[in-house]
């Protein structure tokens, strides 16, 4: 891919932008990068670039005299593909991309690509572990959060990218193919950017429109949408499954992780070797079974990996415990499934749970909650914009109440619990109307537990 001299404009001043533009920039491209933010309130990274990358700087509406001389838009995930710059340049014959597919382009290795509503970052940094440690050169980037263009000088011939590949970034591919991708669910989420759940389903769907029958596909056969997507695909389709037994797949029999790929049971690991909880991080381990021995990872070494591996943060973290009461932190659960999920992990303990909820919603109903709430949660602390939302659609069936900041719900639902009970931060929303990110939110969290824990020691 030409970029010398190529007149560029990068969509978008966060994290991905960024390594877009200065990626460009230092192939010899002319580069502009754009905000609907005015430039001030930029990153000290972004602002940047412009001593240091020659980038031009431009917050707010683009001029049209400038996009007529664009001809290579890279549109970070959290811009719209659509948005009138990137339709503008493309209907005079512009190249528009994302950054995964710019740095798709450049890459060296084979790729392992993760998508799904939930459960990437975990099985990403699993399937990153099980790479590495079976000896394999391996990198891990992506939604997870380093950018993949910045992984390009890094990357060997003989090495593995995994990446986390959101539906966002799927968007915007035209050549990115995958040797092994992997789609874990398709459930209802970024339902206020898609038009219909149909949509967003197809852009997951993508991640797999470029493997050919040398590469390999793993699905959840226990999803309605991702089994469907089965009969249609050009790779090596791998299911996996806690619910039944696929032909050639990967499946859950008792609390027995079996593989029956080439006609013959084997068994894997046992569920108590597992540290993470709940079924559904028996799915990440089954998918991430399947990755691993499609990159040529023995079933010894990754069930090593798989019992020495902790989750990541942000996920169902235990934080602390404070007189009985455990804490623990799900702060990338972002969407109603993920918060679910969460809820039935803790379910399994024997004390009630105590939820905070709440955050900038997606648009997706809260309802699917109720029956696991009804059963296993004392009390819902709420928080955010989407408060009244939540209220109104547990209209009576839930008992909860409001707090005005994390910090406040943190000290309110602690007063709410008895020992034996947990606190869990699920939010089922996004972060942004209160914090900058979800792992903000999560610090904070963390840190207003920490704070608890300090002054009951003290007292």
């Amino acid at each position: 891919m030409k970029l010398q001299g190529r007149k560029t404009l990068v969509l978008g001043a966060g994290r991905s932008g960024i390594s877009s533009a200065r990626f460009l920039a230092q192939k010899g491209a002319i580069v502009a990068l754009n905000d609907k933010r005015d430039v001030e309130s930029w990153s000290d990274a972004a602002k940047e670039l412009k001593a240091t990358h020659n980038v031009g700087l431009i917050g707010g509406d683009l001029p049209s005299w400038l996009l007529d001389q664009i001809d290579l838009v890279v549109i970070s995930p959290g811009v719209p593909s659509n948005t009138i710059p990137a339709r503008y340049v493309d209907r005079k014959d512009g190249e528009v991309i994302g950054e995964v597919e710019l740095a798709f382009r450049h890459l060296k290795g084979r790729i392992v690509g993760i998508t799904g509503s939930n459960g990437k970052t975990t099985t990403t940094a699993l399937i990153g572990e099980i790479l590495s440690k079976a000896g394999l050169p391996t990198q891990v980037g992506g939604n997870i959060g380093t950018p993949l263009l910045d992984l390009v000088e890094t990357s060997t011939e003989d090495g593995w990218t995994v990446a986390e590949l959101s539906s966002f970034q799927l968007e915007t591919i035209v050549d990115l193919r995958c040797d092994v991708a992997l789609c874990l669910n398709v459930t209802p989420n970024h339902l206020d950017r898609y038009e219909s759940f149909v949509d967003y389903a197809a852009a997951k769907h993508r991640i797999f429109i470029n493997q050919t029958a040398d590469d390999v596909a793993i699905l959840n056969d226990d999803d309605a949408v991702t089994r469907d997507w089965a009969k249609g695909l050009k790779a090596n389709v791998r299911e996996f499954s806690i619910r039944s037994e696929p032909q050639n797949g990967y499946f859950l029999r008792g609390s027995d992780l079996m593989s029956n790929v080439g006609g013959t049971d084997q068994l894997l690991m046992t569920r108590d070797e597992i540290f993470l909880r709940g079924l559904h991080n028996v799915e990440n381990v089954l998918a991430a079974f399947a990755a691993g021995i499609a990159c040529g990872c023995s079933a010894d070494s990754i069930r090593r990996s798989v019992s020495e591996f902790k989750g990541v943060e942000h996920r169902i973290e235990f934080v602390d415990e404070i007189d009985g009461v455990k804490f623990y932190n799900d702060s990338k659960a972002t969407s109603v499934d993920a918060t679910l999920k969460a809820l039935e992990a803790l379910a399994e303990s024997d004390g009630k749970i105590v939820l905070i909820l709440g955050g900038r919603g997606k648009n997706a109903p809260y309802e699917p909650l109720l029956p696991v709430i009804e059963q296993s949660v004392s009390r819902i602390v709420l928080i955010g914009e989407d408060a009244d939302n939540i209220e109104s659609q547990f209209n009576g069936k839930a008992e909860m109440q409001r707090a005005d900041s994390l910090e406040d719900a943190v000290r309110t639902a602690f007063q709410a619990a008895k020992p034996g009970d947990s606190v869990l931060l699920a939010p089922a929303c996004a972060s942004f109307d209160m914090f900058r990110s979800f792992e903000e939110r999560g610090t904070v969290f963390k840190a207003a537990v920490r704070s608890m824990m300090t002054e009951a020691a003290t007292e």
